[in-house]
């Protein structure tokens, strides 16, 4: 009967350690590889800067954007977006009214084609802006209807955001500047929740 010798397949300690650097060196690329995909294709950071949003959302706290949901559909009325300004900043407001449609704004109602749109989500903000009364922006807006390809977004926080009211400066927002949905806030710790969208 034929006898096969073992081959020894003992390994030196010099190679045992460069193995176990290559395995390191793999993993942290791949990590920093998925971490690169995540930031800039599907999720990003936000940090609430101004009161244009309050009472919903405050200076500093951060938000995770979702960046992917609008490359599979367009905005909806009542979500809350990040987008890029002629001004060169990130702004956070609201989606209030969609391409084709005519806004119009008096006192503190806003009307889409002729329609009052109902606001739950600024009750909080009207009754303590009213209080106070006055703001930089909280006139009247005439009829406009809004562009093909974009969408006008305000601030929760009526007199004190300059959103898409300010034609010259913020206007209607195209579709290709909006960066994506606020999802989340994870910080202050203590208000940690999903942001709520009134589509």
């Amino acid at each position: 009967m034929t006898k096969f010798m073992e081959q020894d397949q003992s390994v030196t300690p010099k190679s045992s350690a460069q193995n176990e650097i290559w395995e390191w060196v793999k993993a942290i690329a791949i990590a920093a590889a998925l971490v690169f995909i995540i930031r800039y294709f599907v999720f990003a950071p936000f940090i609430v800067d101004g009161p244009s949003m309050q009472p919903n959302f405050y200076t500093g706290e951060r938000l995770i954007v979702n960046k992917l949901v609008y490359e599979f559909r367009k905005p909806h009325r009542g979500e809350v977006i990040v987008f890029h300004a002629k001004t060169g900043k990130d702004y956070i407001k609201r989606v209030i009214a969609l391409p084709g449609e005519t806004i119009k704004i008096a006192g503190n109602k806003v009307y889409i084609n002729n329609q009052e749109l109902d606001e739950p989500y600024i009750k909080e903000a009207v009754e303590e802006y009213s209080k106070k009364g006055g703001g930089v922006y909280n006139g009247p807006f005439s009829d406009y209807k809004v562009p093909e390809g974009t969408i006008f977004a305000m601030g929760d926080n009526r007199p004190d955001s300059s959103d898409s009211r300010v034609l010259d400066t913020v206007g209607p927002v195209p579709y290709g500047k909006i960066v994506g949905r606020a999802d989340l806030i994870f910080w202050p710790l203590d208000k940690i929740k999903l942001v709520k969208h009134h589509s």
